[in-house]
């Protein structure tokens, strides 16, 4: 069975083909049919009239661009064939004339829009904001320092002294819902230690590992507690800034917590009746994850014994 999560399901055929013209890409950029979709500090364009969407718009605004902004970056084409681009215009000070072109929008923070967006834009959401993060911050040479530029509508950054070419990150992280009989494990970070937010345990994959070890690694690092089975349940982007969740259930093969207290500032075993109560907010002191992170869903699905999301 397959997962779709919030920032996944997006719709676009990406163009591989056409990213490699970029003569083609200047001229989509022009196109009557061109739908553009620009970020200020990362902030889509939401559009609400009757339900929010995100708030496509045409070209003639680039024109009016300050010369630092970054050029659109092209995300690919819908079932019509329509060139689909994001464009970063932080550089605007005060970008209220560039939403008024969509009668109704306003820059919201991604995170909230997402919620409230039909499910297949949070995936280009996703591409868009994180692609247009990555360009923000890599923009010169990890090799020798030159300022690099884009080609590939945004897939590639090339540096035109040593001619390294750079290319966009996706950090995948190891989130899991650790479990043992009718208990399972949540826990609460550090930075969030005077919350009463718990959640999965989860951490960065690291180099020359896979996606078990991974887990088995963090568990222990993270709650002292070994692991055995480890099953994928489903992955989700998360373009904040670019991770992407592989989300697996984990049995563990011990039952004494030794939490790290330099991450983690609680770590402790929840019955399965008492992650019933926390799915309806109804246990008192512990708050979960809600619907848009891929953590709520894993401890769904384990507390109601079903792949159901």
């Amino acid at each position: 069975m397959s997962y779709t999560h919030i920032f996944a399901g997006n719709p676009l055929d990406r163009g591989d083909r056409e990213r490699r013209d970029e003569e083609l890409l200047r001229r989509m950029v022009r196109q009557e049919n061109v739908r553009i979709l620009p970020f200020h500090k990362l902030k889509p364009l939401v559009r609400r009239t009757s339900q929010a969407e995100l708030a496509w718009i045409g070209h003639e605004f680039l024109d009016d661009l300050p010369a630092e902004a970054g050029g659109p970056k092209f995300l690919g084409f819908d079932a019509d064939r329509n060139p689909h681009f994001a464009i970063d215009i932080s550089a605007v000070e005060d970008p209220a004339h560039i939403a008024a072109l969509s009668p109704g929008a306003a820059f919201e923070d991604g995170r909230a829009a997402a919620t409230e967006i039909p499910g297949e834009q949070t995936g280009i959401l996703a591409q868009a904001r994180s692609n247009l993060n990555w360009h923000a911050r890599h923009r010169f040479c990890s090799v020798c320092g030159t300022e690099s530029q884009s080609f590939r509508g945004g897939l590639i950054r090339r540096c035109p002294n040593c001619s390294s070419e750079h290319f966009p990150r996706t950090d995948p992280v190891a989130i899991m819902l650790v479990y043992r009989g009718d208990k399972c494990v949540m826990g609460k970070t550090q930075a969030r230690s005077n919350s009463t937010f718990y959640s999965c345990l989860a951490g960065f994959m690291d180099q020359g590992e896979s996606i078990e070890e991974g887990v088995r690694r963090e568990v222990r690092e993270e709650a002292g507690l070994e692991v055995g089975k480890v099953t994928y349940h489903s992955s989700q982007p998360w373009p904040f800034p670019a991770s992407l969740m592989i989300g697996c259930h984990a049995e563990a093969i011990t039952g004494e917590i030794v939490a790290d207290p330099g991450e983690m500032s609680d770590v402790r075993w929840f019955t399965k009746d008492e992650v019933k109560l926390a799915l309806e907010d109804r246990l008192e002191g512990v708050n979960i994850p809600g619907p848009i992170a891929i953590a709520h869903h894993l401890i769904k699905a384990w507390a109601y014994g079903t792949a159901s999301i």
